[in-house]
C-alpha cells in the first residue's frame, strides 16, 4: 500500500465571487517555501490568476515567477491532475511537491475532495491536503445567508481566511466570526489583515504530513477539537439551512470495529449531510491516539499518532451537519460502543490497521 503521507499533497482554495481568494494565493506563492508548487485554475472563475504572477506562457501551462507551474483546469479534474503528473515524469513542466487549486468563486469543494479521496489512480499519486476558504468582512454574512456555495465552502473549510476587516465595522466582523465559528468550530480562523499569510500554516501543515503533524493536532487541541459549547446552539435554528458545528466527547476507549460501522453507517445514510469530520480518538488497545478526517461521502484514512499530546484521554470529536440533531448523532455512537466488547478484540491485531470500515469510502454505486 502506497504510504499516504508521502503522496503529493492537493490543497483547495475557494472561496466566493470577489473575497480575495487570488490575492491570498498570490501573497502565498510569493513564499520561497512554496516554489515547487503546480496550481490548477479553474478558467471558468472570475480571474484566475493575476498577470503580474506570470513569466512566460507555454502550450497550456503558466511559468509563476517563482518556478511555480501553473495550469487552466479545461477538463475533469480527474483528467488534469492526471495530465499533470504525467507531465511531471516525462520533465515536460518542473518536477513539483505540491499542488494548488484555486475554485470559481461559484464552486462547491466537496467533489474535488471526493475524487482527491475516492479516486483509484488518483490515490497513487496525490493526497487531500487543507481547505482554504476566504470569506469577505464586508459582504460575509450576506453571502452565507443567500448563497448555498458560500455556506459549504466555508463549512468544509480546515482555514477560515477573513479579508477585507479593515474595510467593515468593529461589529460586524466580530458578529461574522461568531457565525463562522457556529458554522465551522474545527476549522482555523484567521484575519488576513493581522496576520501575514503563512504559507506553513495555510498550506504546508496537516495532520498527514509527518513534519507537521504534532503542529495540527495541537491546533485542533487548543482552540478548535473543543468546539463550542451545546448551549451556544441555537437548537433548532434553521439559520444556513440548518448547517452549524459541534462537538462530541467520549471517556471511555472506543472500539474500532463498532466506530467503523457506526460511522459507515452515518455516511451511507447522511453522508450529504456530513459535511466536515475531524476527531482525536482514543481506541481500545491502542496505546496512542488515533486522528480521523472527512468530507461528507468519504475520509482520510485514520492516522496514527507516537503519543498523546496532552493529559486528556478522552476522545474528542468535531462535526459539521447540515440538519441533522446533534443529540440523535452523539447518542447513537454512545449506544453502538456500550454493545461492543473491547476484550474480544486481539492484542495481537491492531484493530485500526486492520480494519477497513474508515479506510474505504462507502460505496456510491
Amino acid at each position: 500500500m502506497t504510504d499516504y503521507a508521502a503522496l503529493i499533497p492537493v490543497n483547495v482554495v475557494t472561496g466566493f465571487l470577489g473575497s480575495g481568494k487570488t490575492t491570498l494565493l498570490q501573497k502565498l506563492l510569493a513564499s520561497p517555501r512554496l516554489k515547487d508548487t503546480a496550481v490548477l485554475v479553474n478558467e471558468f472563475g472570475e480571474v484566475g490568476l493575476d498577470h503580474h504572477l506570470l513569466e512566460n506562457v507555454t502550450e497550456g501551462a503558466l511559468l509563476l515567477e517563482n518556478g511555480c507551474v501553473c495550469c487552466a483546469l479545461r477538463e475533469d479534474l480527474r483528467e488534469s491532475l492526471r495530465d499533470l503528473f504525467s507531465r511531471r515524469e516525462r520533465r515536460v513542466i518542473p518536477e513539483f511537491r505540491r499542488v494548488v487549486i484555486e475554485t470559481s468563486g461559484l464552486a462547491d469543494p466537496v467533489p474535488i475532495a471526493y475524487t482527491m479521496l475516492a479516486e483509484p489512480v488518483l490515490q497513487h499519486h496525490f493526497r487531500l491536503g487543507t481547505i482554504v476558504a476566504t470569506v469577505d468582512a464586508v459582504n460575509g454574512r450576506a453571502q452565507l445567508d443567500r448563497n448555498p456555495e458560500s455556506l459549504k465552502q466555508a463549512a468544509v473549510a480546515d482555514r477560515l481566511i477573513l479579508t477585507k476587516t479593515d474595510l467593515a465595522p468593529a461589529g460586524q466582523v466580530n458578529a461574522l466570526r461568531t457565525e463562522l465559528r457556529r458554522l465551522n468550530g474545527g476549522a482555523v480562523l484567521i484575519d488576513s489583515n493581522v496576520e501575514f499569510p503563512d504559507p506553513e500554516r495555510l498550506l504546508m501543515d496537516d495532520a498527514f504530513d509527518r513534519e507537521s503533524r504534532d503542529r495540527e493536532v495541537d491546533r485542533w487541541l487548543q482552540d478548535r477539537v473543543s468546539g463550542l459549547r451545546p448551549s451556544e446552539h441555537p437548537h433548532g435554528s434553521q439559520a444556513h439551512d440548518g448547517t452549524y458545528s459541534f462537538s462530541v466527547r467520549v471517556d471511555t476507549p472506543l472500539d474500532w470495529s463498532a466506530f467503523g460501522v457506526w460511522m459507515t453507517m452515518l455516511l451511507n445514510r447522511h453522508g450529504d449531510k456530513v459535511l466536515r469530520i475531524k476527531g482525536l480518538l482514543n481506541v481500545a488497545g491502542v496505546a496512542a491516539p488515533v486522528l480521523i478526517n472527512g468530507v461528507q461521502h468519504v475520509v482520510h484514512p485514520p492516522v496514527h499518532l507516537e503519543c498523546w499530546p496532552d493529559a486528556d484521554h478522552g476522545s474528542r470529536i468535531v462535526f459539521v451537519v447540515q440538519g441533522l440533531s446533534r443529540e440523535r448523532i452523539e447518542a447513537s455512537l454512545k449506544v453502538f460502543n456500550a454493545l461492543a466488547n473491547p476484550a474480544m478484540v486481539s492484542e495481537s491485531v491492531s484493530p485500526v490497521r486492520d480494519q477497513p470500515a474508515l479506510e474505504t469510502a462507502p460505496s456510491r454505486q
